[in-house]
């Protein structure tokens, strides 16, 4: 059981992580994985795992009828590979230099993105964006930012239904490779419960600010957004 100190230092980082994802579509991991740990380790990954599928269920039917299914469909076909490599890189390569691969990828997409590169959700773009999320989530939590980056031009509704659909299958998957492997601990769940109120009310909070966000700014967000998960994670890795 977490303390009471602790459990409002954890709640505040997954209330805004909340507020984040639910207005752009993504930004929970990115927020709880690097920092939950310095709160209990024991909070990552099962424990964000579970309240991100729920952050992520409850995006989806909060604008379900805007998601692009077909989309969903090929980044998760994408991002079986990428788990693959993911996990052969985490056996074989040194994990902090492959994470700062994965930062620096991470800020030349943004910077291409703020120059001239204008992605677009094609079959090919999702199946390579589905294996590079894939590939970063697996050994750097940051799978978000490939799949937000080739949605970035579309209109917000789409980004964070479309987005909260394919988050939601990976969680799930994540989850039960994790119990298959008996990783997944009753401990987990009761942390997992005492962070819930908090992403719930963080999801509630992000509805007002929707608004905001899809006056012309749903793009300027996605490339913020990667480029600070980019840098936090370029960050704990030379730190580390």
């Amino acid at each position: 059981m977490l303390s009471p100190s602790a459990l409002a230092v954890a709640g505040a980082v997954a209330l805004v992580g909340a507020v984040v994802q639910g207005v752009a579509g993504f930004g929970l991991n990115l927020l709880c994985a690097p920092l939950l740990v310095l709160v209990d380790p024991a909070l990552v990954p099962v424990p964000v795992l579970l309240v991100a599928t729920v952050q992520s269920g409850l995006g989806v039917a909060r604008e379900h009828a805007m998601t692009d299914w077909r989309g969903v469909g090929w980044a998760v076909l994408g991002r079986g590979g990428g788990n693959v490599l993911g996990m052969l890189v985490v056996a074989s390569l040194p994990l902090r230099e492959f994470s700062l691969v994965v930062a620096g990828s991470v800020l030349v997409c943004v910077g291409l993105s703020v120059v001239s590169w204008r992605p677009t959700p094609t079959r090919n773009g999702l199946l390579l964006a589905g294996a590079a999320s894939g590939a970063f989530g697996t050994t750097s939590a940051i799978g978000g930012p490939p799949m937000a980056l080739i949605y970035q031009g579309e209109r917000g509704p789409r980004v964070r239904a479309t987005l909260s659909a394919y988050f939601l299958l990976g969680s799930i998957t994540s989850l039960v490779t994790l119990g298959v492997a008996g990783r997944v601990e009753v401990a987990h769940l009761w942390a997992a419960l005492s962070l819930l109120p908090f992403v719930v009310l963080g999801f509630v909070l992000s509805g007002p600010l929707r608004r905001f966000l899809d006056a012309g700014r749903v793009r300027p967000t996605v490339l913020v957004t990667s480029a600070v998960a980019a840098v936090l994670l370029a960050g704990r890795s030379l730190l580390g």
